[in-house]
């Protein structure tokens, strides 16, 4: 009786399947003709899929009979198409989008990618579309900036009750191209993106914890990927001038646009210059200069090409951090100086070749190979007279790296049974060629001694292999194992030595993600995953690090709901354990290696279209970050943000008038261990106005509209001053804009 049931079970099952239907086919732009990745299309059973690179979809399992496809995507309007099932058969669509006004009608919750942050990504950089290189960064939920050495500096980062330095705990990306830098002359994984320029930029993908398989090394609080656009539109000159005798100019112009029924084809040139003696007593003199020109080419629906080159140069002066007894006693101004010559020069050069091609057998694959110079030059006093009472503490930080690198990957998408499976593969290599690498005692920008000097040789290797499983229409799941492989070397000039010490290391990364969807109103998903990030090659062989590749253990729960169509709900409650941290010690030019942490914490956004024309969201982080190992009392993490909050409204009305207003919460945080200082929160405000008229458009833009005294960044140092008998710590800060007010004119064409 089992063998008879089992056989009629397995034969009604075949038959079952045998009489199921496939939807598949292709979403794309109906003006550029072009494939739009991140569509959802479902049917009316609310079984959905997601558009790939190459603009496909598949939806398995359909019963014969007629349905309605419905494919939408943010930005554009919704279309609905009728469509047959036939037992047995495949049955394919063409469905061309229209732009059109953004709605959140469009953002559909059962479909197996909709949980990430991506979701909440395209809405935000459709609404709020970035104006500046550090508004790429801050439309990223959750994630805090500070600026504390002058314009040209990287931002220093704040995420998930990290203090990430410039980028140790973040992996950042340009089109596929790495923006950290490993074993950097001032911090490890320092992520300097002024090299982009914001109005080339169409899509921001992110999300938060070591969970995405196709992420290495630093991919450990978070991930961003920032894309350039591969096709214009239109042609734009803009002209911005602001306070503090700031002015910018931006050109993007199509140099050649090709259309045909088999192929689309662009040359774009994007060139912007930016200058600004900033808000400081002691002027900064910046100037900034970049130049992109990127190749763009479909061919069908099959084959993309993209090919680009970039120039990137800056020069400034600083005031760095000032001690905060040095303003309370009238020494100096809010915004004065203990040495104005601080500041430096940096510049990148960039070219970067990416092929994809659909395979007749259905594998999709792409090869991207790039190359990147970079030019470091900063000039610091942290600490003033402390070490040398007569010349000062200043020093000079400076390296020239090439960075070769190549990426891979491939994937497929079938069937198991009659349910729906996606298999990637992926490898690649990183090679950091730094020569130069060297740290030296200055004065006013002259040279007195080196403190360090040599060169570095850094490789990583990497393979990975990643498994999506659609188990059920409600419920998927992904897997993934990455391995990559660490080579280490360094030769220290200052010992004259001629061969390089080295050491090698290698890391596991296992993840596995769950998704379930018991209805188009609710998505639930656990996280689960192991990231890693790199130390320092000098700390490294140094034999000063317990880790050369310290982990973090993440896991996240999270609950996407859309009670109506108007709004839409994120709540994720997360944990993330890291064998290691790091203490950066500027003056010194090492990196030190601290004890393990835990950080747990919960994350709210919610985004709500109020009416046709009025949008609001709102992003809330609650954080609890331990030092492990070490006695309480004195287990804070420095800098931790406990409470951060940003959101705001934002009108689009239909008669050419647009505009934002926004704020940024940052709460108290500790700046050392004992929680004996405090670095202090601060509350902003920002407006932006716009109107176009035909190819004008008119813009305004009024920052920290209370005047609010804020510090931007903020340190617990020990310094000393010229003229004190003993240093003092306390906090140094870099102050923050007062308020700022903007204006721009815009042409398209």
């Amino acid at each position: 009786m089992r063998f008879i049931t089992i056989v009629l079970f397995l034969h009604i099952t075949i038959l079952t399947v045998a009489q199921q239907g496939t939807i598949k086919g292709i979403v794309a732009d109906s003006e550029t003709k072009t494939p739009i990745e991140g569509a959802t299309v479902l049917t009316g059973t609310n079984q959905a899929d997601n558009t790939d690179a190459y603009g496909g979809f598949m939806i398995t399992g359909l019963q014969p009979g007629n349905y309605e496809l419905v494919a939408s995507h943010i930005g554009y309007r919704t279309e609905i198409l009728p469509v047959e099932v036939k037992e047995n058969l495949v049955t394919t669509l063409l469905v061309n989008l229209k732009t059109s006004r953004p709605s959140l009608s469009e953002v559909r919750l059962n479909s197996r990618k909709s949980f990430g942050g991506n979701i909440l990504g395209q809405v935000d950089i459709i609404l709020r579309p970035v104006n500046n290189s550090q508004d790429i960064l801050r439309i990223v939920p959750g994630i805090f900036i500070a600026q504390h050495a002058g314009g040209g500096k990287a931002e220093q980062i704040f995420l998930r009750g990290f203090d990430i330095d410039h980028g140790t705990d973040i992996q950042l990306s340009a089109d596929g191209m790495p923006v950290n830098m490993v074993s950097h002359a001032h911090g490890q994984g320092y992520a300097d993106l002024h090299f982009i320029i914001p109005e080339t930029i169409e899509k921001i993908n992110f999300d938060f914890g070591p969970y995405n398989t196709e992420k290495g090394n630093l991919a450990t609080a978070g991930f961003v990927d920032f894309e350039s656009k591969d096709f214009l539109k239109e042609n734009l000159v803009k002209l911005e001038v602001a306070e503090f005798n700031t002015r910018r100019v931006v050109g993007l112009a199509k140099l050649f646009n090709r259309e045909t029924h088999e192929s689309r084809q662009q040359v774009y040139l994007a060139s912007e210059y930016f200058a600004s003696d900033n808000y400081f007593e002691s002027p900064q003199n910046f100037h900034r200069f970049n130049l992109l020109a990127k190749y763009s080419a479909w061919f069908g629906n099959q084959t993309q090409l993209t090919i680009s080159a970039s120039a990137f140069d800056s020069k400034w002066d600083a005031s760095g951090q000032i001690p905060e007894r040095a303003v309370k006693s009238g020494m100096i101004g809010r915004f004065g100086y203990i040495d104005n010559t601080e500041g430096g020069n940096t510049g990148r050069y960039n070219v970067n070749f990416k092929l994809s091609t659909l395979g007749k057998t259905n594998w999709k694959t792409t090869n991207q190979l790039y190359f990147s110079k970079y030019i470091f030059n900063l000039y610091s006093n942290f600490t003033f007279f402390l070490s040398d009472p007569v010349n000062g503490d200043q020093i000079n930080q400076e390296e020239n790296r090439n960075i070769f690198g190549y990426t891979g990957s491939t994937q497929k998408t079938w069937l198991i049974g009659n349910r729906k499976a996606v298999t990637q593969f992926g490898a690649g290599f990183r090679i950091d060629h730094i020569n130069d690498i060297a740290l030296s005692h200055t004065v006013k920008r002259t040279f007195l001694h080196a403190m360090q000097s040599g060169d570095i040789r850094e490789g990583n290797e990497w393979v990975y292999a990643d498994q999506h499983i659609d188990l059920s229409h409600k419920f998927s799941l992904q897997a993934g194992l990455r391995f990559d492989h660490f080579d280490f070397a360094y030769r220290n000039k200052l010992l004259g030595e001629r061969e390089f010490t080295r050491r090698s290391g290698n890391v596991l990364s296992p993840k596995l993600n769950l998704a379930f969807s018991p209805s188009s109103k609710v998505k639930l998903s656990v996280n689960n995953g192991i990231g890693f990030h790199s130390n320092d090659s000098r700390v490294i062989l140094d034999n000063t690090a317990r880790e050369v590749l310290p982990k973090t253990f993440g896991t996240d729960l999270g609950i996407m709901l859309k009670p109506s169509k108007d709004i839409v709900v994120k709540t994720t409650f997360w944990h993330l354990y890291s064998q290691q941290e790091f203490v950066y010690v500027g003056d010194a030019g090492i990196v030190e290696p601290g004890g393990a942490t835990r950080r747990l914490g919960t994350e709210i956004s919610a985004r709500y279209q109020v009416n046709k024309w009025l949008f609001a969201d709102v992003d809330v982080n609650l954080t609890i970050a331990r030092s492990l190992d070490v006695p309480k009392g004195e287990d804070q993490v420095p800098l931790a943000a406990a409470f951060t909050s940003i959101g705001g409204l934002t009108a689009r009305t239909g008669n050419g008038f647009s505009g934002s207003v926004r704020y940024r919460y940052l709460g108290d945080r500790p700046a050392n261990e004992r929680n004996t200082v405090t670095a202090s929160g601060y509350f902003l405000a920002d407006v932006v106005l716009h109107y176009s008229w035909k190819k004008l458009i008119f813009s305004a833009t009024l920052e920290n509209i209370f005047n609010t005294e804020w510090n931007e960044a903020q340190f617990d140092t020990e310094s000393r001053l010229f003229d004190e008998p003993a240093p003092v710590s306390e906090i140094h800060y870099t102050p923050g804009r007062p308020r700022y007010f903007k204006v721009e004119v815009s042409l398209r064409f």
